[in-house]
């Protein structure tokens, strides 16, 4: 199979849904789903992007969201940042007037995304195994319109989380999402938590799970 080329990307799915989460949660959504990640978070819910997919044209990619009756988009993965023309991607779709919103694990450098584009960004705790790679630099970067969401999986996830939120004074920075990891903590525990603690973060359910379950697509 030849290499894509800059301005094309290995798509994993593009579909229509409502936004499951953050501060744009049930607002009709075009996803796009770039393939590859090189994280591996136990509990990873979209492991079927992690290769396959489809090699598609910028313009091919932009032609299949314009048919769809939304401006909002999310760009997503697997990790979307590891391909390198998903820059590319962000700003054309800014250019196009659509309200843009990237998801990425934190992992990746985020500063040369378009400032246009609202950065949802990882920060992954113990319980995801993959905590030696969030890219602490990349919270320099963040703004008011931009958003981090922390996956709490234990009771030790959620001290960790605790101790980001006061050492770098995270909910100045932007809202912070906290999340319960399906089937690994109860979401009512997490909640009692944040209500026990004051925390100033947002506690969020996934609401397309909450409609559809673990449905890719959806």
């Amino acid at each position: 199979m030849a290499p894509d080329t800059p301005r094309s990307l290995r798509v994993s799915e593009i579909f229509f849904s409502l936004q499951g989460e953050g501060s744009r949660v049930g607002l009709p959504t075009v996803f796009v789903r770039l393939t590859g990640c090189p994280l591996r978070c136990t509990w990873c819910d979209t492991s079927h992007a992690f290769s396959g997919g489809q090699s598609m044209s910028l313009a091919a990619i932009l032609a299949r969201v314009a048919e769809f009756p939304t401006r909002q988009v999310c760009v997503t993965g697997g990790e979307p940042l590891a391909q390198k023309a998903c820059l590319d991607l962000l700003t054309a779709l800014c250019d196009r007037g659509y309200d843009v919103a990237l998801e990425t694990s934190g992992a990746l450098d985020v500063s040369l995304v378009d400032p246009r584009v609202s950065r949802i960004m990882d920060l992954k705790a113990p319980g995801s195994g993959e905590a030696k790679r969030n890219r602490w630099e990349n919270l320099a970067y963040l703004r008011p319109h931009d958003e981090l969401k922390i996956i709490i999986a234990c009771r030790a996830d959620y001290e960790w989380a605790k101790a980001q939120l006061a050492k770098y004074d995270l909910a100045r920075r932007c809202p912070v999402l906290l999340s319960p990891a399906q089937g690994l903590i109860e979401p009512r525990e997490l909640a009692e938590w944040i209500l026990a603690d004051g925390l100033p973060v947002r506690f969020q359910l996934q609401l397309h799970k909450c409609l559809w379950g673990n449905i890719p697509g959806r």
